[in-house]
């Protein structure tokens, strides 16, 4: 149970109804009641009532049978709550409320008032609703995600990740934590060794300049080639005789890229040279796709200075004795006694691993930031790999070791199986952009529009860059489709990715949503003159005279449970909850649309009661798929 009040002094039903709640249960048994005490659920949909209270925990409190409690409760929360309760019924131990039409009213308005409804924002006076932080006022939160190597550019696979990792930053911050969002690029290692060996023996000195190709590209082609040419090789020693594994051990250009990369480490200014060079191909590239793509990081940690801080740290485990050294040179860690296997850290010469890596990365940035919790947004395939790393930062003497977040979500997959980067067989981000929003705009082509308030309307004053209205509309609606169809699944399953799918108009969809949302513009746009704008739309003398309709009703209690389903969404880690609410209040929405008169209601009390309506549905829409990344047009 959420206590503190949100800005502008907004509160929940929930907290309306607990605070009453605890009130009757001193008034009626001469007991203070805790907030764990206080259980309450949204009424099933077979009883009347909006929400239920459970009043089994006051039972022996009261020494009373449980339908006796609820009714004596129900008639003390009718008589004293103001007028917050206008009836109620008891079915056994559960105590069902129907709220007054009047209280709607209220929260309608107070949604109106605030800009920032639904965030849980800390007043400097009071305590953050997530607890406080050991730096400051409100607590650090580090959320790491994307993690690309420079061998390659970014796929799908990415896509889900960077797409899930700024969206928990985002969810986050709006239940009152401040984030950093950050980001660790592999940018050495034997994978990195590979396209730079490969660009050396086979690129006559290719750049993006001269191919026209983005930097990302161009390193991933030579990955490509090297593992090519390095089957070839393979296949080539097992036909002269040698077992498989020993063909691999042995091929020519795996062990130029295994002295490549002891080069690297050492420091061979040639060998670091080259590196240099085309990693900054790979980061000009990244950049254009993060910034496509919508995302952003406070803070970017590279392995080729974080590795060294890790190898530190493993001589120092050598020395109190927490790992050990074999015959051959190589440093290990024994976890059998917890249950897991012994885990390498340092190769037999010297070269570092990714745990290595890891190690020193965690100790870097608990030094540079008052972290609180530190969250990893990695796939469930290294889900052993942080398990070992918390074990080792604990047996290192770090503090935070046992306290490390692993947000393991499922794999993306294709409908004929894994990608393969080695092969070549992934789906590019870039191009997966690129084919999602020229289908949104063939689509868009293909229907109807009116001249009046349609796409040929649409004024791009003010955006930097737009080719054209179609354009900009095309970009929102093809990137909304694509995070909306893998944000809206649950973030721990895997998932099958189906273009045709996300981008249509009608069901669980990001244009859907998107276009409810445009449709409230367009509503809100004819109800006002253009020189008054949006912003006429007022609530002044808005009162609940009339009584409210069964589809108005369903859309103020919607629009109320925003921030209960922000706080649900930063407890579990999970985007989806927004994805799930923000598609049931577009439904409502559409709902209420058919069914009601908005702009030809006669009675202007009501008239007025829906445009506000209309405008809040706007309002929450935009807000959830803001922290969800999703952009949202102003006219579909």
């Amino acid at each position: 149970m959420v206590n503190d009040q949100i800005v502008n002094g907004f509160m929940t039903l929930e907290q309306h109804i607990s605070s009453l709640a605890k009130a009757a249960v001193q008034a009626l048994y001469g007991v203070e009641a805790t907030d764990g005490q206080i259980q309450l659920q949204k009424t099933r949909p077979e009883f009347e009532g909006n929400i239920t209270l459970v009043v089994f925990p006051f039972v022996k409190l009261a020494r009373k049978a449980p339908a006796q409690v609820a009714t004596e409760i129900g008639e003390w929360l009718k008589a004293n709550g103001e007028g917050l309760v206008d009836k109620f019924n008891a079915v056994q131990g559960f105590l069902n409320l129907s709220i007054s039409d009047a209280f709607w009213i209220e929260q309608l308005k107070a949604i109106d008032a605030d800009a920032n409804y639904g965030r849980f924002n800390r007043p400097d006076n009071t305590p953050a609703p997530c607890g406080e932080g050991r730096g400051g006022v409100s607590p650090l939160m580090m959320v790491e995600y994307s993690s690309p190597n420079t061998n390659k550019p970014l796929h799908l696979g990415h896509v889900r990740n960077n797409l899930l990792g700024y969206s928990i930053a985002k969810i986050q911050e709006a239940n009152g934590w401040k984030v950093v969002k950050t980001n660790i690029v592999n940018d050495r290692g034997i994978h990195i060794c590979k396209s730079m060996l490969a660009w050396l023996k086979f690129g006559n000195g290719e750049t993006p300049e001269s191919s026209g190709k983005k930097g990302d590209h161009l390193i991933g082609d030579y990955y490509v080639r090297f593992d090519k040419e390095y089957k070839a090789q393979v296949a080539e020693l097992m036909a002269a005789g040698k077992d498989e594994e020993t063909a691999k051990r042995e091929a020519p250009l795996m062990l130029e890229a295994q002295e490549m990369l002891r080069k690297w480490e050492a420091n061979d200014p040639e060998v670091r040279a080259l590196w240099a060079k085309m990693n900054e191909w790979v980061y000009a590239g990244f950049d254009e796709t993060y910034k496509r793509m919508g995302v952003s990081f406070d803070k970017i940690y590279y392995e080729s200075n974080t590795y060294l801080e890790g190898k530190s740290e493993v001589e120092k485990g050598l020395v109190s004795g927490a790992f050990y050294r074999r015959e051959d040179g190589s440093v290990w860690a024994d976890l059998t006694k917890d249950g897991l296997d012994e885990k390498l850290l340092l190769r037999s010469d010297g070269t570092s691993v990714y745990m290595t890596q890891d190690i020193g990365t965690a100790k870097l940035r608990f030094q540079d930031y008052p972290i609180d919790k530190m969250v990893y947004v990695v796939g469930n395939e290294q889900e052993y790999h942080f398990k070992v790393l918390s074990i080792l930062l604990d047996r290192l003497g770090f503090p935070f070791g046992k306290e490390l977040v692993h947000f393991s979500y499922g794999m993306v997959e294709l409908p004929n199986g894994k990608m393969k980067s080695r092969e070549g067989t992934v789906v590019d981000a870039d191009d997966l952009m690129d084919k999602m929003i020229s289908d949104a705009k063939e689509i868009y082509l293909q229907k109807s529009v009116s001249p009046k308030d349609g796409l040929s309307s649409v004024s791009d004053s003010g955006q930097s860059g737009a080719a054209d209205p179609m354009n900009e509309i095309a970009r929102k609606v093809g990137l909304g489709a694509l995070k909306y169809f893998i944000l809206k699944v649950d973030p721990r399953k895997n998932m099958l990715f189906n273009p045709a799918e996300s981008i249509d108009f009608n069901g669980n969809t990001g244009p859907f949503i998107q276009y409810t949302y445009a449709r409230i513009q367009s509503v809100l746009r004819k109800s006002v003159s253009p020189k008054d704008g949006l912003s006429s739309v007022s609530d002044s003398g808005l009162s609940a005279e009339g009584g409210l309709d069964a589809k108005e009703l369903a859309l103020i209690q919607c629009l109320c449970e925003y921030p209960t389903v922000v706080r649900t969404a930063g407890e579990e880690f999970s985007p989806a909850i927004l994805c799930n609410y923000a598609y049931a209040l577009a439904c409502d929405f559409n709902s209420f649309y058919h069914d009601l008169s908005i702009l030809n209601e006669p009675d202007e009390q009501k008239k007025t009661l829906r445009l506000l309506l209309s405008a809040n549905v706007a309002k929450i829409l935009n807000s959830a798929f803001g922290l969800l990344g999703i952009e949202m047009p102003e006219r579909m």
